[in-house]
């Protein structure tokens, strides 16, 4: 009977110090006053900021101050010819003029760690683009995150072959913002977690998505999953430890 409780209790401490482990980054931060609701959120929860918006840098500082991790939500290209704003990269700029437009965005929000591509559907399927802006984060000393808005990505691909450290985007939270649809896809994430051992997952600073976290996250204690900055999934040896892509929107 005593050996049998020694190995339950084993048993326990390891499934314990292996819980599942999600990222939740809340990204297009910058443009609305609205977007303050993110500080309200966990300090596990990270913080994507746009460069050069009007809230940016002062919710970027804040962010920080609360203990969230801050990311550069760097705006690229996308197939639909969406606005971009300011910052935002295409392919028709230069080799110079896409390095140090991606330096002047690192600049424009304090404390970033990492950066992910707003949008991008196009251009994160060229080449040389891609090249220019990794090489640049790999100088920056930041990671990235492919945001997967088009399964032709070619982001992940280049920042791993560089040596960029990576994670990819494997749900977004709130394409639908009915509540229905939150709470299917907040199941989703919970159970795609505990299946794969970690997961990232995206979400934005819409009022029906902040009330809806408010008020589910600590159903992530329950369901035995730590919400944990971005950079704790990073591989081990590149920062702190690990990191599909079910859902496919074209941004």
């Amino acid at each position: 009977m005593r050996l049998l409780y020694s190995l339950a209790l084993l048993a326990l401490s390891i499934s314990q110090s292996h819980a599942a482990q999600i990222a939740l980054i809340i990204d297009d931060i910058g443009y609305r006053h609205t977007d303050q609701a993110v500080l309200a959120l966990p300090s596990t929860v990270t913080l994507s900021v746009l460069p050069h918006t009007p809230l940016g840098k002062e919710l970027a500082n804040a962010g920080h101050k609360k203990g969230h991790e801050i990311m550069l939500h760097l705006p690229m290209q996308a197939l639909n010819g969406k606005a971009l704003g300011l910052g935002g990269l295409t392919n028709t700029m230069t080799e110079a003029q896409i390095r140090a437009s991606v330096v002047d965005a690192i600049n424009s929000v304090p404390f970033a760690k990492g950066a992910n591509n707003h949008m991008g559907s196009l251009l994160t399927q060229l080449d040389d683009p891609m090249l220019w802006v990794m090489e640049t984060l790999k100088q920056k000393h930041l990671y990235f995150i492919d945001s997967m808005t088009t399964r032709f990505t070619k982001a992940g691909e280049t920042a791993d072959q560089l040596g960029v450290p990576l994670l990819k985007r494997q749900l977004f939270l709130d394409n639908d913002i009915s509540a229905k649809a939150l709470e299917r896809q907040f199941s989703l994430m919970i159970s795609q977690a505990q299946t794969q051992g970690n997961l990232v997952a995206i979400a934005h600073p819409y009022p029906e998505t902040m009330r809806f976290l408010k008020a589910n996250l600590q159903r992530l204690k329950t369901e035995g999953i730590d919400l944990v900055p971005a950079s704790s999934l990073l591989p081990i040896g590149i920062a702190h430890k690990n990191g599909t892509n079910p859902t496919v929107t074209l941004r």
